[in-house]
């Protein structure tokens, strides 16, 4: 089966979403080390759907990492490394930071604003990085849709992970869309395209 091209999207760069993966790391699922994550597994399997829909339909994909020289995110160790099933390939964007925000990563903000400055984010963690990422891309003018079902939060003192990403969800939404992965996949009109590139040619 052929690809089909909506030639629309190279019109209206700003209607072509790049899938956004943050950090995607073995920080988050080597339990007992401090940011481990309990309970992931759903938010990972979501990931992947994300992942091999863009893969699937040429979206263009951006992981993001966080390094450090502290005990965790440390390159040199290995817990800094990509979770098994999202090492990135040689046609998708790496970006690395020290601080929270993706947009800590000055060449991500530079891709973003670049390519239109709509993206969906989907990682860890939402109280941390997702947040400070969602509420930079709205005094950025950027436009950020968050895949809450793809993404988790920590524990904050007596909050519950579970209530703490509920909150992180609510927070989300005053800066941007927040929805599940299924539903964000089945909404893709732009990957719906009324001509193929082969009939125009054929005209």
């Amino acid at each position: 089966m052929k690809n089909v091209v909506n030639l629309r999207s190279y019109a209206n760069r700003s209607a072509v979403p790049t899938l956004v993966l943050l950090d995607l790391q073995q920080e988050y699922t080597a339990a007992p080390r401090l940011f481990a994550l309990a309970g992931i597994e759903t938010a990972l399997d979501n990931c992947r759907s994300a992942l091999a829909y863009a893969r699937r339909v040429g979206l263009p994909v951006a992981f993001l990492r966080m390094v450090g020289r502290s005990p965790f995110f440390n390159p040199a160790l290995p817990y800094s490394r990509w979770i098994p099933g999202f090492e990135p390939v040689g046609s998708d964007m790496v970006f690395e930071r020290t601080k929270p925000s993706c947009y800590a990563s000055r060449e991500f903000a530079h891709a973003m604003t670049e390519v239109g400055g709509y993206f969906v984010l989907a990682g860890f963690s939402g109280e941390g990085a997702c947040l400070a990422t969602a509420m930079e891309a709205f005094h950025r003018d950027h436009r950020m849709t968050f895949l809450a079902d793809a993404s988790a939060s920590h524990a904050l003192d007596d909050v519950k992970a579970d209530a703490v990403h509920k909150t992180v969800q609510q927070l989300i939404g005053l800066f941007g869309e927040v929805t599940t992965t299924e539903q964000w996949i089945a909404e893709q009109s732009w990957a719906r395209p009324a001509r193929s590139v082969d009939h125009l040619l054929s005209k």
